[in-house]
């Protein structure tokens, strides 16, 4: 009896990531048209604007697909050895993962940065694009994302994480020792900021507390002084 063998084949979505990441590391991402994307995939253009609105929507899911692989990765280890780790360590792992899964697309990330240095809007769209990405890598390394200070952690490690990803593309030893020692003096400081970032959000609950002490004393002295006369 045969059995049903699974589709290994791309998805159009699959295809038009795949002929995006070709086009960029061939050219700059301004000149890079959505007809050319359809025409390298094999795709009618119908069949891509059922998936896609813009390049810049490709890219997102470009960085969305990378999200997703890292984050298979680091569920298998959730219980694991990693769990015992500081976590400084867990998104240290996170983030070498992160740069493991870019290197078959060294590239087109070369080329994408090197756009987002003349573009500044399309450098903001960048930074939108990685802070909801790095969120996500905050979160596989057990770290809060939520409230104020969680979205100043995510965009801190976008930070982080884009000056490491500048030393990596011209780092061409093959233990990424520079991109590690990057990485890892980026977390030493992230490290200390978080701990800063504590005890400044800490103080206005301080403050709170102060005030409402000084509001109640009035009022408990003169309780006291009732109960003396």
């Amino acid at each position: 009896m045969a059995m049903d063998m699974p589709d290994l084949a791309p998805s159009n979505r699959d295809k038009a990531i795949q002929a995006f990441l070709e086009l960029l590391s061939e050219r700059r991402f301004e000149d890079i048209g959505l007809a050319e994307v359809a025409g390298r995939a094999g795709l009618k253009l119908s069949q891509l604007r059922k998936e896609f609105g813009s390049t810049l929507a490709i890219y997102a899911a470009h960085v969305k697909a990378v999200d997703e692989a890292v984050l298979d990765d680091a569920s298998g280890e959730a219980g694991g050895e990693m769990s015992e780790e500081p976590a400084r360590d867990r998104l240290f792992d996170v983030l070498m993962r992160r740069l493991e899964e870019l290197a078959p697309h060294k590239e087109a990330v070369r080329s994408m940065l090197s756009s987002a240095r003349r573009n500044p809007p399309l450098a903001l769209a960048m930074n939108g694009i990685a802070v909801r990405s790095q969120k996500w890598m905050l979160e596989a390394a057990g770290i809060s994302t939520s409230g104020p200070r969680g979205a100043l952690r995510a965009q801190g490690a976008a930070l982080l994480f884009a000056r490491v990803v500048g030393v990596w593309l011209n780092d061409e030893e093959e233990g990424l020792n520079r991109s590690m020692a990057a990485l890892d003096r980026g977390l030493a400081s992230a490290e200390r900021w978080d701990g800063f970032l504590g005890d400044l959000c800490a103080l206005p609950c301080a403050l709170r507390g102060a005030r409402r002490r000084h509001r109640r004393r009035p009022l408990d002295e003169g309780l006291a002084e009732a109960d003396v006369a």
